[in-house]
C-alpha cells in the first residue's frame, strides 16, 4: 500500500504557503498530514522538497508534477509513476487528518471487487477524488496522456464507492479553514 500526497498547489486563496501554516501545536498542515499516514505505508509527496517529521522521513520521497503547477491530476500522474502494488491512496496535503480516512477507504475498495476506487464524500455526499483509494491498474488506465490542468474530478470516471468520513474532515484553503481545523474531533 502506498500513498500519494499532493503538495504542489499555489495556495492562492490562502495567501501564503498553506502547507507550511502552523496549527496550534506548532506543527505545519503538511506535517500533520504526513504524520497521520498509516504506519509503514510508503508516501510519495508530489511537490517541492521540504523538511518532514523525523517519524516519517524514511518512508517519504518527493517528486514533481509535469509541468510544475499542472494541477492535482498531473500530481496524481507523477505520484502514480512512483508506486507499485495493487492499491494506492491519494491524499490532499492540505487535509491534516487525511491519513485517518485511508484505512477505511482501502477496506471499502477491497470489500467491493466491482469498483475501481473508494472515494471519501463530504457532508453533502459530494465525492472528493483527492481523498481516495484506487486500484493502481484502473487508475493508470484512466489517466489522460496529458493530465496537466485537467480537473481532478476526471478520476470520478472510474467506478467507485462513496465512503462517508468517520470524523469531520477539513481541508485548508483559507485562513478561516485553518481556524476550523483546530476544532477537536
Amino acid at each position: 500500500m502506498s500513498v500519494i500526497v499532493l503538495a504542489g498547489g499555489t495556495s492562492r486563496r490562502f495567501g501564503s504557503d498553506k502547507l507550511a501554516a502552523l496549527l496550534s501545536d506548532g506543527r505545519s498542515v503538511l506535517d500533520h498530514c504526513l504524520s497521520g499516514m498509516p504506519s509503514g505505508w510508503p508516501v510519495v509527496v508530489v511537490g517541492p522538497s521540504r523538511v518532514v517529521p523525523p517519524a516519517v522521513v524514511a518512508r517519504v520521497r518527493f517528486v514533481r508534477e509535469s509541468p510544475v503547477g499542472g494541477g492535482p491530476l498531473a500530481g496524481v500522474a507523477a505520484g502514480l509513476s512512483q508506486v507499485s502494488g495493487d492499491v494506492v491512496c491519494v491524499a490532499a496535503g492540505d487535509v491534516p487528518r487525511a491519513g485517518k480516512m485511508l484505512p477505511s477507504l482501502v477496506a471499502a475498495l477491497e470489500a467491493d471487487p466491482s469498483v475501481d476506487g473508494a472515494v471519501l464524500s463530504d457532508g453533502e455526499g459530494q465525492p472528493n477524488p483527492l481523498i481516495a483509494a484506487y486500484r493502481v491498474n484502473a487508475l493508470r488506465g484512466a489517466m489522460p496522456s496529458a493530465p496537466a490542468n485537467l480537473p481532478a474530478r476526471t478520476l470520478l470516471s472510474l467506478s467507485h464507492a462513496l465512503v462517508r468520513p468517520e470524523t469531520e474532515v477539513h481541508d485548508i484553503d483559507t485562513p478561516a479553514d485553518l481556524e476550523g481545523a483546530e476544532r477537536p474531533e
